[in-house]
């Protein structure tokens, strides 16, 4: 990783947090599979088509983009994160597949090839740019004249209530944390759509379109899905900090997921944006 302008997320994703990720790997992909479909059915992958998975964590997106690629296609899944790429490569290819191609880069200056690629696709893989007006012009640059990107990212905190939930019931066993930069690289970084859309009209993207997406989601029983909160998120964020509350917060974290227990596990309130562009 000397080709690098994500120096801070490199140190961040191979470190605890991807080590927490790769742990995780099952649950979280179970998690966030039906925003990652979304978005995988509004790129519309076809059969011999060369797609680059941005920020493809641990694969699950990337063995699925093959899948549809099928034989004559092509699937490359970039990230930064050398734990959750171990996790990838091991996972068996699905029949009828090409192999993905597997690459720890830094998307915003990696060299992918000028125009090689048909498509691109992330599933919360492209908010953590530090210059991500750059990082998008050098996805762009990947695509072919008309080439296709499709992402999916969060919503603002306060909507997705899997996230604000479990944090608003530890608060009151947790310091008082300052105000974060909305725009700073992370999970929120997207959360304004004004911005993101500038962002990709900057970047040199057109046809742009930003649509809600909204769903519950999780499916872990009680004990998974607090585990999986108290990892995860910016609680479990807070909490690498501050490894002595986990013991504190516990009983009322659960108390709080304890509310959407469903016969399907616990199932809680997800909200995203679905990306569409062309190059």
């Amino acid at each position: 990783m000397e080709n690098t302008a994500n120096a801070a997320q490199v140190d961040y994703w191979n470190a605890l947090a991807g080590q927490t990720w790769a742990r995780f790997q099952a649950q979280l992909d179970r998690q966030i599979d039906p925003l990652g479909r979304e978005a995988i059915r509004v790129l519309a992958p076809r059969a011999g088509e060369r797609i680059l998975d941005i920020g493809c964590g641990c694969g699950q997106t990337t063995m699925e983009l093959a899948a549809l690629t099928g034989a004559a296609g092509y699937v490359k899944g970039a990230d930064i994160s050398a734990p959750m790429l171990e996790i990838a490569k091991a996972r068996p290819v699905p029949p009828g597949a090409v192999a993905p191609v597997f690459e720890q880069a830094d998307a915003q200056v990696a060299s992918f090839g000028d125009g090689a690629f048909d498509a691109a696709f992330s599933r919360f893989g492209v908010m953590f740019f530090a210059d991500p007006v750059a990082a998008f012009a050098n996805i762009r640059k990947a695509l072919r004249a008309g080439g296709r990107l499709a992402f999916v990212c969060w919503r603002p905190f306060a909507e997705n209530v899997w996230m604000r939930a479990p944090q608003e019931a530890a608060a009151p066993f947790m310091p008082e944390s300052p105000p974060s930069d909305p725009t700073a690289p992370g999970p929120f970084a997207f959360a304004d759509a004004g911005r993101l859309r500038g962002i990709l009209g900057d970047a040199g993207f057109r046809d742009i379109g930003i649509e809600k997406f909204d769903c519950l989601i999780g499916g872990g029983d009680l004990e998974q899905s607090l585990e999986l909160s108290l990892r995860v998120g910016p609680l479990g964020g807070a909490l690498r900090e501050h490894p002595e509350l986990v013991s504190k917060v516990s009983d009322a974290v659960k108390a709080a997921l304890a509310g959407y227990m469903t016969p399907q596990g616990v199932l809680m309130p997800a909200a995203s944006w679905i990306v569409r562009a062309q190059a």
